[in-house]
Order: structure tokens, then sequence, then C-alpha cells
């Protein structure tokens, strides 16, 4: 009788376990498309969050294998607490410049989890799978994929997080395609070789280690060679990488919440991973192997000469304009001028002037950088407008004022061929009637190359901090 009863609760937990699981996919789902809009996104993290949170509590306390429960459970909280808390404080601590990094950096260790768990499984392999049917079975092959997915995106984005921060720089020879290629090939070789002639997990083991230390190598040379320029791609890729790794983990454990998680992870990175490249007018393998981003052009082409314009002047002509554009670039989000740029555009609203904001797809150092940057100080979602949707208005925008930005509006990409950014769709500020760019010097984009908007005729030059200047230029605009 107590057996019988045992196993009714054992058949009602693992029910509520795998129901519990789908109401997380859901979650998930719900969640994910609630982070498409900045009204309804930080809703959409939490139910996302909840998801999380509901599959994790129900993992500890219904999980069982073999008919045991879960072990070392203290332990598992305390972990749990440690990681909340780290996570907390560096939530608040970072700042909008260093989003990027913590991006990378968060994304490295869910590759590196990936990756554990995947080491820590295969030793774990039940004989009696390899007896039946040999090394070659998907049990063995999701192991694998997430060993060698897990550790590419772990190592590929500490280089990314160290490149974004400033303290690695490109490594960039022809030398460099041929061997990633290489270890490409030799990795997918060993996981061919140990699913076609293991016999067992402790002759195997050290091929396994082999893939997972090449794996890392690997992760770190195919990143190396990337300029800062296709980084929005880089981090975009290795997101969709960790995703599909965890999506392993899913498989492993017949887990729906973390299944469901790593294949959104992994499709939401490889749609964004695409929509950058098409933003950049490129190929994923044009970014992976060009030379976009890291070396100048062999000529800049430019003519003119540059023209300056004071902080009056630039006041006076943007609360006498009908219409304004500000294009937003990584240089605002290093001032930390986002504030002061909203503030600029609230008075010049007050004066009657309608102001938009041009976001370019690549702008800053990750996807959706610029309107992560803005929202945080408050700018209306309804004024952040695509650069396929501005484009055709700015024949008729009286200025365009450009605060950190260089690349995305380079008409270099348009009249240039030798240019390394030729065909990259770029905001065409030139077509304004003025164009106002705020930099701190002549200093040259990601891409290494001069920038013929300098020289236009149309274009005046304002430099200076943007953080300063912008609120000597806020105190101009108040005193007409």
């Amino acid at each position: 009788m107590n057996q019988i009863i045992q196993t009714s609760q054992c058949i009602i937990g693992d029910s509520i376990l795998e129901i519990s699981y789908i109401i997380a996919s859901l979650f998930f789902v719900f969640g994910l498309k609630m982070l498409s809009h900045p009204d309804k996104a930080r809703r959409g993290n939490l139910i996302s969050a909840f998801g999380m949170g509901l599959a994790i509590v129900t993992t500890i306390t219904l999980h069982k294998m073999n008919g045991e429960p879960i072990g070392n459970i203290p332990l598992i909280l305390i972990a749990i607490a440690i990681g909340t808390v780290i996570g907390w404080t560096i939530a608040l601590k970072v700042k909008m410049t260093a989003m990027p990094q913590l991006v990378s950096l968060f994304n490295g260790m869910g590759g590196a989890a990936a990756a554990l768990i995947s080491l820590m499984e295969f030793p774990h392999i039940k004989p009696e799978l390899i007896a039946e049917y040999g090394m070659a079975n998907g049990h063995v092959l999701a192991i694998l994929l997430g060993v060698m997915i897990g550790s590419v995106s772990f190592a590929g984005s500490m280089i990314a997080f160290g490149k974004l921060d400033g303290r690695i720089g490109d490594i960039r020879a022809p030398w460099l395609r041929y061997l990633n290629i290489g270890l490409l090939v030799f990795l997918l070789c060993i996981i061919v070789f140990i699913m076609v002639t293991g016999t067992s997990t402790e002759a195997t083991a050290p091929y396994v280690y082999t893939l997972f230390t090449l794996a890392l190598v690997y992760g770190v040379f195919f990143v190396m060679p990337i300029g800062g320029a296709d980084m929005p791609v880089v981090i975009s890729l290795l997101n969709s990488f960790t995703g599909v790794a965890a999506a392993m983990g899913g498989f492993l454990y017949n887990n729906q919440a973390m299944l469901t998680g790593g294949i959104l992870v992994g499709s939401a990175g490889t749609i964004l991973t695409v929509l950058m490249c098409n933003a950049m007018n490129r190929s994923l393998t044009n970014v992976i192997i060009g030379a976009f981003g890291g070396q100048a052009a062999s000529v800049d082409k430019v003519a003119g000469a540059i023209k300056e314009i004071t902080l009056s002047d630039t006041a006076v002509l943007l609360s006498y304009s009908h219409k304004v554009v500000i294009v937003p670039g990584y240089g605002l989000a290093v001032a930390q001028a986002q504030h002061l740029c909203h503030e600029l555009d609230k008075l010049l609203e007050d004066k009657g002037v309608e102001v938009l904001y041009a976001i370019h797809p690549v702008a800053g150092r990750m996807p959706g950088h610029m309107n992560v940057l803005l929202a945080e100080a408050d700018v209306p979602y309804e004024k952040l407008i695509e650069m396929d949707e501005i484009n055709p208005d700015l024949p008729n925008t009286d200025v365009v004022i450009i605060i950190g930005a260089n690349d995305v509006v380079n008409p270099a990409a348009e009249d240039d061929p030798g240019s390394p950014i030729y065909g990259m769709p770029i905001i065409k500020a030139y077509e304004a009637k003025n164009v106002v760019v705020m930099k701190r010097g002549m200093g040259k984009g990601y891409a290494a190359i001069e920038n013929h908007l300098f020289y236009n005729d149309k274009t005046r030059m304002l430099f200076g901090d943007a953080k300063a200047t912008l609120q000597k230029l806020v105190s101009e605009v108040k005193s007409l």
C-alpha cells in the first residue's frame, strides 16, 4: 500500500513538474514578446524572470533522479543567493557605457555554464545506452555540441568583453582565417571521431577534454580579428551560440523550460545577427573574415575644409528651426550626456521645434544600444525613428545635429567604392539643410576612415566634450 502511495505521489510530482516547465516556457514567450516595446519591456523582463524562478523552485522541490530527490539543497540555495547579490550589485553600479561589456560578460557566463553541464554529464552516460547504440546517439551528440558551442561562446564573449572595454586590441592577419577554419574543421572531426570510435566514457574522456580546450582556443581566435564596428554582430552571434548550448542542456535533461529558453535565445540571437548584417549590407561570412572595422581605407578621398560653429550660433540655429533631428552615437554614451540631450530637445519643443531622434541599427557597441541609452533618459519611444523611416524626411529637416556618431552618417558608404564601409546603409544627414557635428576632435570612427560629411559645405563642427557642450548649449537656448 505504501509503495502504491509513493508511486502515486511520484507520478503527481512529475506531472506538476512538467506542467511548471510548460508554464515557465509560456512566461518566456510572453516576456520576450513584451521586450519588443520599451513601454512593456520592464514588465516582460519580470515575467520572464518569474518563469525562470518557477522552473528553478519546482526543479529543486519536485525533481527526482532514480526515485531520489535533489541533494545539497542548502549549497544550491547559497549559490543562488551569492549569484543574486553579485548580479544585483553589478546591475546597480554598471554605467550605461559599460552595458555592452556587461552583456558580453553575462553571455559568456551562460556559455561557460552550458559547457560545464555537458562536461559534468559526459561521465554519467548510461553504459546500457552505449552498449545498445554505441557513442553515435543523440544523447552523446547533445553533450559534445554543448561542450563545443558553450566553450566557444564563453571564450569569444570574454574576448569581446576585453575589446569593448579597450583592454584587448584587434589581431588582423591573413593566417588567422586559415587557422580558424582549420580549428573549426578539427573540432567537428573530434566530435565525429568520438561518436564513431568511442567505446566507453572512460576511454573517450581525454578526447572530450581536448574538444573543450580547443573550443576555448577557437573562441579566442574567432573573435580576435573582428573589428570594433562589427561588435554588434559578434555580440548577437555569440548570444545565439549560448542559446544553442543551453538548448543542448534541455535535450540532456528532457527539460522543456531549459529547451524553450535556449531555443528562444538562440533564435533571437540569430535573427538579430541577420538584421545587423543587413543593416551593414554585409554577409555574416564577410563580417567574420572581412576587413571591416579594423583597417583604414587605402585612400581617404576628402575635399573641402572644416568649418566650425559657435555655441551661440548653434543655439540660434536650433531655436529658430521648424524641424531638428538628433543622431546619437557611442560618443553620447561615453559622455553620459543622454539626459542633457533630452533636456535640449524638450527646450526646443517648448519653442515650437519638432525634434526627433534618428537611430541607426548598429550605432553604439551592441544592438539597440542607443534605444536603451535614450530610454534611460525618458525620451519617448515615439521620438526614436529608425534609419529607413527617417531618411526620406531629412531633405525637409532644418538641422541634423550629430552627437558622437561617425561611420553611420559617413557618405563614403555611398560614394566611395574603395571605402571599407562602402555599401553600408547610413543615415543621410548630408541631405538636411544644415548639419552640426558635436565631437571632441577630428578622430575617426570604428572603421578608422575619414568622415566625408565633416567636409561638406552644409556641415559645421562644434568641438568639445558632448556633456559639457550640451550643458552650455542648453544654457544658450534658455537665454534666447
